[in-house]
């Protein structure tokens, strides 16, 4: 298995980020939301999108965007081939971590809870 986060699971371009937001298949839980639209290419992709207004601080968006990767390319192997787009809705440092971890979980993989929760 690979453990590796290349640019091949990543979105990168704007195109990208615009065909996932059009289709508005959105599911979201307290610190974040999740959109999806299925790629073809027979691996996930993720995008993320972590505002200065959710924290000013780039540290904190850094470490954000850092944790949410790192649950993405652990679980990359679970996950159908979509792609996915992260919005972090409410700032979230290490004691929260493991909160926002179970919401990905919940949100992205195919048995997770289905029930919808505005952020």
């Amino acid at each position: 298995m690979d453990g590796r986060f290349g640019k091949a699971y990543r979105l990168l371009k704007t195109e990208d980020f615009s065909s996932v937001f059009a289709l508005r298949r959105r599911r979201s839980r307290h610190f974040v939301q999740v959109y999806r639209a299925d790629n073809g290419l027979g691996h996930p992709r993720l995008g993320l999108v972590v505002a200065k207004k959710t924290a000013k601080r780039a540290n904190r968006r850094n470490y954000m965007k850092r944790s949410v990767r790192e649950w993405f390319r652990l679980h990359k192997h679970a996950l159908p081939s979509q792609d996915f787009i992260v919005r972090v809705c409410v700032a979230f440092g290490r004691e929260h971590a493991a909160q926002v971890h179970t919401q990905l979980g919940e949100l992205m993989l195919p048995d997770g809870r289905k029930e919808n929760k505005s952020c």
